[in-house]
């Protein structure tokens, strides 16, 4: 059973990447008959995609973690290079972290609000007044600037989204775009109302909060047109708006870091 907020109707997700003609592939997949497929089967017992069975390379991992992973033929795949399809979920966070949140309430997760101007101050905000023996530093980019912490490493990824009341029948996304290597094309509706999500960007550095009206056309322009039945090939004028989003995801040069430190007595 799909958890709150989970799509629960086995959405198909369709990957594409443009068309670019002077792109040449790393290897070229072969087409192989049943009994060839059925001869090379994979780490426990699964059959490799008909695509790869003959390659004399291992079949990419992505292929065989999500359920129904297909190569798309050509004419499925008109202003692109190439395209796969496999069945995933979108969760509609607007109903799942407050389902998340109710859990923790009931397990005995207490909560509490507060500004630290250094990391140590969190140590003596526990519940029981007792000081804490471990603090989990989740701050994202607020770690640039708390005190203890100061990563400069730190950086946002812009990212921007128009959420729209039209509806689609699947999940959609590219790896790149024709407008930069900062812009993204995604349609992705909710569960339970939430909406259809259509972006994006990745914006490496840019603080900017507020919507950029010129993004924003972009991102719907290529949802419509790499999309149709968004609008029923009617354009962006036809798309119902709910609003504009703008979030800044944090990005770190290097890496994530995880490790433990000692700070203080914590």
């Amino acid at each position: 059973m799909p958890t709150p907020g989970q799509s629960s109707n086995g959405s198909q997700e369709t990957i594409l990447d443009p068309a670019s003609t002077s792109k040449t592939l790393p290897s070229t997949p072969t087409k192989t008959t049943p009994e060839t497929r059925s001869s090379n089967p994979l780490p426990g017992g699964k059959t490799p995609s008909p695509t790869y069975a003959a390659s004399p390379l291992p079949p990419p991992i992505y292929t065989l973690i999500p359920p129904q992973f297909k190569l798309l033929p050509p004419t499925a795949t008109k202003n692109f290079s190439h395209a796969t399809s496999f069945t995933s979920v979108c969760i509609n966070t607007a109903i799942y972290l407050p389902y998340l949140l109710s859990l923790c309430l009931r397990a005995g997760v207490h909560f509490h609000r507060a500004v630290f101007t250094h990391i140590s101050e969190a140590a003596n905000a526990h519940h029981s007044s007792q000081p804490a023996h471990i603090v989990v530093n989740c701050t994202g980019l607020s770690a640039r600037k708390l005190g203890g912490v100061m990563d400069a490493s730190l950086l946002p990824a812009r990212g921007q989204t128009v959420l729209v009341r039209n509806e689609v029948d699947g999940m959609y996304a590219s790896s790149r775009t024709e407008d930069g290597e900062e812009e993204m094309f995604y349609v992705m509706q909710r569960a339970a109302g939430g909406g259809t999500l259509l972006g994006g960007s990745y914006q490496k550095g840019n603080y900017d909060p507020l919507p950029d009206p010129n993004l924003a056309i972009r991102i719907m322009t290529r949802a419509v047109k790499l999309c149709p039945s968004l609008t029923n090939a009617k354009g962006i004028e036809a798309l119902d708006i709910i609003r504009h989003g703008v979030g800044l995801r944090p990005l770190r040069t290097g890496g994530v870091r995880l490790e433990k430190e000692r700070i203080g007595d914590t």
